[in-house]
């Protein structure tokens, strides 16, 4: 196997990014350093792809994200764009609202431009355009997006423990009905968000209630929709467990409105853990995906397919964390109940 800008930095003891500068003879390193990485690649025989030679004149990498104003993507976004920086490199983002259209046009452009990389974070069902990409020699990176026919590197979160740790949690707390808002379940990574929902329900013996799981919610005002329609319902639920925080945030307004406390009469939890779940009232308890690691390790991966295309690929899944904050409580309704 040819090696990669990843055997030179850790042969070198230097990070992959001082080794991008050295190749383009940019940034300040010490000279000693510098040398020290020449030499290690002539010992390891190290060939920069001439593809990516040619391209690094234009030192640009494209992100395609479903929205930017959702939260989560804009964190990613300029955690990859500060990343990037190190590396030399500039960031070119398209938001493609998850709609194929918008997306084949979006990797059409870049691929005009001539970019060294592209960074795909939407979550179409469509693999066409990211074949054509590959077939192009176009260096390609998934995050949270998986396709398993083609050999691609990605970078995704445990999506089943995360669901299964959120619904776990208000489970511990006594909750018994417990609502599930969600996005599309036709994308892989809240299809399997919910398939955690459902394992974590099965193990504690409570039966799986499809009316209570409202699906195809995108937008915080959707999110208050249909947590008015759970909480309208003859017997709502004690608890919502929201596949975004865009979610999340939409449930605890809609609670709001219609007089019910949160978390005294409903626990809410969510799933990002952005800059959103510690300023809305009450801070909101999520199962955080950790941004900064995904950020950079999509990069990483990345510029080493850039520097070097390797035949095999990496399929890095990372741990989310429970993060308890005040929107969630223990289940005072059924306590009420059951000593009654």
């Amino acid at each position: 196997m040819k090696p990669t800008i990843y055997d030179v930095a850790n042969e070198a003891g230097v990070s992959i990014s001082t080794v991008s500068k050295v190749l383009n003879n940019t940034g300040s390193i010490a000279e000693k350093t510098r040398k020290r990485v020449r030499e290690t690649m002539r010992e390891l025989n190290y060939q920069p792809s001439v593809v990516a030679s040619v391209k690094k004149r234009i030192q640009t990498i494209g992100l395609l994200i479903p929205n930017i104003a959702n939260p989560f993507m804009a964190e990613i976004a300029r955690g990859i764009e500060n990343h990037l920086k190190k590396f030399g490199f500039s960031l070119m983002i398209c938001s493609t609202d998850n709609d194929l259209k918008t997306e084949i046009e979006y990797i059409s452009i870049l691929k005009q431009k001539y970019i060294d990389g592209i960074i795909i974070a939407t979550g179409l069902k469509e693999d066409k355009a990211i074949k054509e990409l590959l077939n192009a020699e176009i260096p390609v990176a998934l995050l949270s997006r998986d396709v398993s026919s083609l050999a691609v590197d990605s970078v995704l979160v445990d999506d089943f423990l995360g669901g299964f740790e959120a619904t776990e949690h208000l489970i511990n707390l006594g909750h018994q009905k417990i609502a599930m808002i969600t996005e599309d379940i036709n994308f892989p990574t809240i299809k399997t968000r919910v398939e955690g929902y459902k394992q974590a329900l099965e193990k504690a013996g409570l039966e799986y209630d499809e009316s209570l799981v409202l699906l195809n919610n995108t937008s915080l005002e959707e999110g208050k929709q249909s947590t008015r329609k759970l909480l309208n319902l003859s017997v709502p639920p004690t608890a919502i467990f929201a596949s975004t925080e865009f979610l999340a945030i939409g449930a605890i307004q809609a609670a709001r409105e219609l007089k019910v406390k949160v978390p005294q009469k409903l626990s809410i939890i969510g799933f990002d853990d952005t800059v959103l779940a510690t300023i809305c009232d009450p801070p909101l308890t999520t199962i955080a995906q950790p941004i900064h690691e995904m950020s950079e390790k999509v990069v990483e991966l990345l510029i080493a397919e850039i520097e070097n295309p390797k035949e095999t690929k990496q399929r890095v899944v990372l741990s989310p964390k429970l993060v308890v904050r005040e929107s969630t409580a223990h289940n005072e309704i059924d306590t009420c109940k059951n000593t009654n």
